[in-house]
């Protein structure tokens, strides 16, 4: 649904009205744009989470579309927050500073602060833990929840192997793990995928080789200690390709003692 400026300038004044507590009509040209913003957001959040209970044809108005879409922004934000709490009782950041401190002191911060009437394109954090998918095209309560589903996934990847053993890839990976800013999930399939790999002369073998062969590899491991789980096999396998540059660079380099454990 697309509306023009004539027909959502009305619902941001409702917006305004709402902000000022109606006491007052007159905003400012940057409050203005970001009720705009907001208006925009709940009616996307519409088109994204009801799409197939909308008829074909049938065009709601602008007020209607924003107001069935203020309330999916609210269901989408107790979703994430049922996932967060889902996720908390076996969270573990094995040490690495970047991901405790995202995950147990900015997300309580978002759900704190998280304004879904007024702001709700705000994401209000930087997410600086990076996950394996591209998270970058969402904004506001979408991109907490599809970190939060990332999360989700590596830690039940991650919760597989004794804690102990995380740490030591890590560890070999970088001596100072504890300050670094990369994804523990890929470290760790990095070390696995590549000694399973190890027996095959990997600097004999091109790229799209070796890329197959993780594939095979990653497929195999989740099958049997996963259940196939599609969604990590899908999330997993979307790090195939920086994984392949890394064990094919290490082995030209002579280096694949440093990323197989």
């Amino acid at each position: 649904m697309e509306y023009t400026m004539e027909e959502l300038v009305p619902v941001v004044g409702k917006l305004a009205e709402k902000y000022t507590a109606y006491e007052s009509t007159s905003i400012t040209y940057e409050k203005a744009e970001q009720l705009m913003g907001a208006v925009l957001y709940c009616i996307q959040e519409l088109e994204q989470t009801r799409r197939d209970r909308l008829a074909p044809g049938n065009r709601l108005p602008a007020q209607r579309a924003y107001e069935i879409g203020a309330v999916c922004v609210e269901e989408k934000t107790k979703k994430a927050l049922d996932l967060y709490h889902k996720i908390l009782p076996e969270f573990s950041d094995y040490g690495n500073d970047c991901l405790r401190d995202t995950v147990m002191k900015g997300l309580p911060e978002f759900f704190k602060w998280y304004n879904i009437q007024f702001e709700p394109q705000n994401t209000i954090l930087t997410l600086d833990y990076p996950v394996l998918k591209d998270i970058s095209v969402y904004t506001g309560v979408d991109k907490i929840y599809e970190f939060l589903k990332c999360i989700s996934l590596e830690q039940k990847f991650l919760g597989k192997f004794s804690e102990d053993y995380i740490r030591t890839i890590l560890a070999k990976y970088d001596e100072h793990y504890k300050e670094m800013i990369d994804n523990i999930c890929e470290v760790v399939l990095l070390s696995v995928t590549g000694h399973i790999l190890a027996e095959k002369s990997l600097t004999e073998l091109d790229l799209n080789t070796i890329g197959d062969s993780l594939k095979t590899v990653v497929k195999t491991f989740l099958e049997t200690y996963f259940d196939n789980s599609q969604e990590l096999s899908e999330y997993l396998l979307g790090s195939v390709h920086d994984i392949t540059i890394r064990l094919k660079n290490a082995a030209d380099n002579g280096s694949l003692w440093r990323v197989v454990l």
